[in-house]
């Protein structure tokens, strides 16, 4: 049963310091051990030491109850969502310089070759379908593929085109060949132009290799370098560089392009893909207001997210799913289909809550879902005059109904392909790729360094939780004999759980409250937990001795994987993983939070409980040492308004140092925003103890801006505790 501390048992904020004996706070210490909150081999009833969510779990989507609610979750979501893809900031729009060659005529439409530059030396390719006969301006659907072999060059074959067309999947034996042509070629009938374009690997798009983007498995130590590293690596993903990234870009890109198609009608603008275009179709609903009618098939769903690494990136789905995505449309003209894969269940689960999501913005019509459970994983002909209906009646194309698909003569694989000797390959390989990912990390710091709020919106995403998110937080006293309360003469020692009933964790604690208490509380970091605070005897500390002495309290906690959480008491150095044995950090971070910043979601809430009890301190101070510096700079830029001084030994850390992705300090995003300097800058000009840092101008030089240079004090690592506790008052 919970409990309330009293006055004595306040917040017990503390700092650093030496101690004595003489000071005379362990005369009536009765026990000889490091307080602990649970019996032994116990774990603390924390919902993060249940299995990690995967790919394949469950994502139900909650309807917001307003537009007002809505209008709010859209904006952090959408926020999530461009930070977790590697938009956030966006890079420039270069010219696309476009290559649009090889026309071929097929009586009622045409098919041109085309290539574009969406990032300098960087192509998207794909085949441009142009209706024929039309007069002004046309919509436009943009089309990418999906995880069809060769994509663009996708053969059936005529066995299992035979099949699929005694199955009803498919009518015709040229359309059964190649359904990916079969929509473009029915679309340009229907008089839109469209740009099927190909996902990165396929086709024509080799820069970067199938087997890199799609079927990336083990992390190569060659592209894991500091400086000019490659995809997947550690240093990609702490700048947020993924495969998705360039998708999403080339998407947008490609959307670009087709704008600029002089008989195109940019208020009619259609985007349809299956399974991984699928995806690609959804994120741009999601991201770019330019669509204005979506049609991704057999992939929105409440199960399966999507298993390729092209589809998934780290921080992406935490909290979210696909079906939240979708939402993001709304209310815009959504279709969608579903068969007999993970999208089975979607009539019942995922479906109904969309179309009350799209009710409540008063588009109740604008969501539909053809439920084709009979077929496998598909976008086959029955799923393709789904869409067909879709985009006629919200394009406003006035073909009258039924729309019935005629066959068609194939193009061949070298009427598609862009390269040959009047176009030849781009630049590919390793070295492009080091160059391709340099060239994107520097026209963000460029951007990131021009506007200071790009940095807060990014750390704030990548911690995933400001102290106003923290929610409902109580202490409950350890269940033992002296009910979690000790006497220790001049001092209180209160042992128990924080509790956060808002995320269900719970984070063992600690409270050193003098009895003359002087309303300064110090809450502090260790790299070992609470038990950093205390001597093998279980005596505080001789800093946290003197503080207490001063009349501060101080309070000490376990971290996720510290201290109590750790049933052998062996430090944390490999984080746990989700069940699969690809090697992309994507997997396990794009649906869980990293270790680091579950450890500073566990700093806020006790900074929030600290804040927030019935007996107000007076002052608040933060202190990080011993291998915590960066988690308490952390959490202090999600925590300004409530903490009144920092203290901070950061020995010199940096994210973009960490090579592992198990790293228990490996943090998606972490190098992006400046890195750590950039987080101790959000902290300014807040008065600050700093230890470990040699480059400190960037930060002196914002208190001197501030006219609170007396404020920042700087260090060394070595004897910073003492340091601390002198600072402290």
């Amino acid at each position: 049963m919970s409990k309330r501390p009293d006055l004595c048992q306040s917040y017990l904020p503390f700092a650093i310091g030496i101690a004595a004996a003489c000071l005379g706070i362990m005369e009536n210490r009765m026990s000889a051990e490091v307080p602990h909150a649970l019996a032994a081999g116990s774990l603390p009833p924390d919902s993060r030491l249940e299995p990690l969510k995967d790919l394949n779990g469950y994502f139900p989507f909650s309807p917001q109850e307003s537009s007002a609610a809505w209008t709010e979750r859209a904006e952090k979501l959408r926020q999530q969502l461009l930070v977790a893809v590697g938009l956030w900031p966006m890079p420039d729009r270069t010219p696309l310089n476009p290559i649009v060659h090889g026309l071929v005529d097929r009586g009622d439409y045409t098919v041109e070759r085309v290539a574009i530059e969406t990032l300098p030396g960087f192509y998207l390719t794909g085949s441009l379908y142009r209706p024929k006969g039309t007069h002004g301006r046309v919509p436009a659907v943009l089309s990418p593929h999906g995880h069809w072999a060769d994509g663009r060059f996708y053969d059936n074959g005529v066995e299992a085109t035979a099949k699929e067309i005694e199955t009803g999947a498919e009518r015709f034996a040229e359309g059964g060949r190649s359904p990916l042509q079969a929509r473009m070629v029915q679309l340009a009938r229907m008089g839109c132009v469209g740009f099927h374009y190909d996902m990165i690997g396929y086709a024509d798009n080799t820069q970067l290799s199938y087997e890199l983007a799609h079927r990336f498995a083990k992390q190569r130590p060659e592209m894991n370098t500091r400086e000019n590293w490659g995809l997947f690596s550690p240093r990609a993903e702490s700048h947020l560089q993924s495969i998705m990234t360039l998708q999403t870009w080339n998407s947008m890109r490609a959307l670009d392009f087709v704008l600029s198609l002089p008989d195109v009608d940019g208020s009619r603008i259609g985007i349809t893909g299956a399974s991984g275009g699928g995806t690609q179709t959804f994120i741009m609903g999601a991201l770019d207001p330019r669509p204005t009618v979506l049609f991704p098939a057999v992939m929105v769903s409440t199960a399966m997210q999507g298993g390729c690494t092209c589809e998934n990136s780290t921080l992406l789905r935490i909290g979210t799913g696909n079906v939240e995505f979708a939402a993001l449309a709304a209310p815009k003209p959504y279709g969608m289909t579903g068969a007999n894969d993970w999208t089975v269940d979607m009539a019942n689960k995922g479906f109904p809550e969309l179309r009350k999501h799209f009710a409540m913005l008063g588009a109740e019509d604008h969501v539909h879902l053809t439920a084709l459970n009979q077929f496998g994983h598909n976008y086959n002909s029955p799923s393709r005059h789904a869409m067909y209906h879709w985009m006629n009646q919200h394009l406003q194309l006035g073909i009258e109904e039924p729309i019935k698909e005629r066959d068609f003569k194939r193009l061949t694989t070298e009427e598609m392909t862009v390269w040959g000797s009047s176009h030849p390959k781009p630049e590919s390989g390793d070295d492009f790729e080091r160059k391709l990912l340099l060239q994107l990390h520097d026209d963000a710091q460029a951007k990131i360094a021009a506007d200071p709020d790009i940095a807060r919106i990014g750390i704030e995403t990548i911690l995933g939780r400001t102290l106003a998110e923290v929610g409902e937080v109580d202490f409950e006293f350890a269940d033992n004999d002296s009910e979690g309360k000790s006497d220790r003469t001049s001092y209180w020692e209160m042992v128990g759980i924080l509790h956060n009933r808002t995320h269900l964790e719970a984070v063992p604690a600690v409270f050193l409250h003098p009895k003359d208490w002087n309303g300064t509380v110090a809450l502090w970091l260790h790299g070992k937990g609470k038990s950093g605070l205390f001597n093998v005897d279980g005596s505080p500390a001789g800093a946290v001795q003197k503080l207490i002495a001063k009349g501060v309290s101080v309070a000490g906690i376990d971290t996720l994987y510290q201290g109590e959480f750790l049933k052998d008491g062996v430090p944390l150095t490999k984080t746990p993983v989700v069940d699969n044995p690809r090697e992309a950090a994507c997997y396990t971070f794009g649906y869980n939070h990293s270790v680091f910043a579950q450890r500073v979601h566990d700093a806020l809430s006790a900074i929030s409980f600290i804040r927030d009890h019935e007996y107000q301190p007076k002052r608040i101070v933060l202190i990080g040492s011993n291998g915590a510096g960066h988690i308490a700079a952390a959490a202090g830029s999600q925590a300004t308004s409530a903490v009144h001084g920092y203290a901070i030994d950061t020995a010199g850390f940096r994210f973009i140092d960490i090579d592992d992705i198990h790293s228990p300090d490996f943090t998606p995003g972490g190098a992006k925003y400046g890195d750590l300097p950039g987080i101790l800058a959000r902290l300014a000009p807040t008065p600050m103890l700093l230890g470990g840092e040699k480059f400190t101008s960037t930060l002196l030089n914002l208190y001197q801006g501030a006219h609170a240079e007396a404020l920042l004090t700087t260090g060394t690592s070595e004897d910073f505790s003492n340091a601390v506790s002198d600072w402290v008052e």
